[in-house]
């Protein structure tokens, strides 16, 4: 398993929400390049970037500045998504530098487009299942669809998604830990990698996850950025329970 910063964009800073809410925002950084490459520099081996500004809005906000971390950082790859509903700006985005395209709210919604995705951008496309309970989570995580969480990973696995990432949205932002049963379980019931993300608050929740069969991933947040969890220290713990 290996560890993957956060690097969240919203109206070009670099933030954290809590559960998701817009109104529970915490700004970390003025300069989200910079904290990008401070995680790179701190052995990050990928970084996730979320353009919050177009998940909210239902199309990208920050592709420029999203292109631009992906370009600073490199040769660590970096997953990116936000707002991405249709073709071009998945295409936008993997030209501009990006090496996994990361699909959410249209992805839960339209089967089609994510099996049409994967068709087009074969090992570049990564499901995001946001999850309420066993429902799924839609549009900046405002509002709850009529789908499972195992429904959304299996039309996931089966269009040729590379990943799956799983995020319990109760839990993000909080350091309360993450949801290792529910994690475990969609691990089970999926033949595919599946990324965590929401709730890690120590380097205990990473030796806890990194123990889970299928989990390939975990994305830590807010941990990372009050000092909850050091970078080098969980890259270090993590590989020391693979061995």
């Amino acid at each position: 398993m290996i560890v993957i910063p956060a690097v969240d964009v919203r109206e070009g800073r670099c933030v954290r929400l809590r559960e998701g809410r817009a109104d529970a925002e915490t700004v970390f950084s003025d300069d989200p390049v910079a904290m990008a490459e401070r995680w790179a520099a701190l052995g990050a081996e990928r970084l996730h970037v979320v353009d919050l500004d177009g998940a909210f809005a239902g199309t990208p906000r920050q592709t420029a500045l999203v292109t631009k971390i992906a370009a600073a950082v490199r040769p660590v790859p970096v997953e990116a998504g936000g707002g991405l509903r249709d073709l071009a700006a998945v295409e936008a985005l993997l030209q501009g530098g990006v090496a996994w395209a990361v699909l959410g709210t249209r992805a839960a919604l339209d089967p089609a487009f994510v099996a049409e995705a994967c068709t087009r951008f074969p090992g570049q496309v990564i499901v995001a299942v946001d999850a309420r309970g066993e429902q799924v989570a839609v549009r900046g995580w405002t509002e709850t669809a009529a789908i499972t969480v195992l429904d959304v990973a299996r039309r996931a696995r089966d269009a040729g998604a590379v990943a799956l990432l799983y995020t319990d949205v109760s839990r993000d932002g909080t350091e309360q830990g993450p949801n290792l049963e529910a994690t475990a379980a969609l691990a089970r019931a999926v033949a595919l990698p599946v990324l965590a993300s929401g709730g890690v608050g120590s380097v205990a929740d990473l030796r806890a996850l990194s123990g889970l069969p299928g989990v390939a991933g975990a994305i830590v947040g807010r941990a990372l950025y009050t000092g909850a969890v050091s970078l080098p220290a969980a890259i270090a713990a993590v590989r020391e329970g693979a061995c």
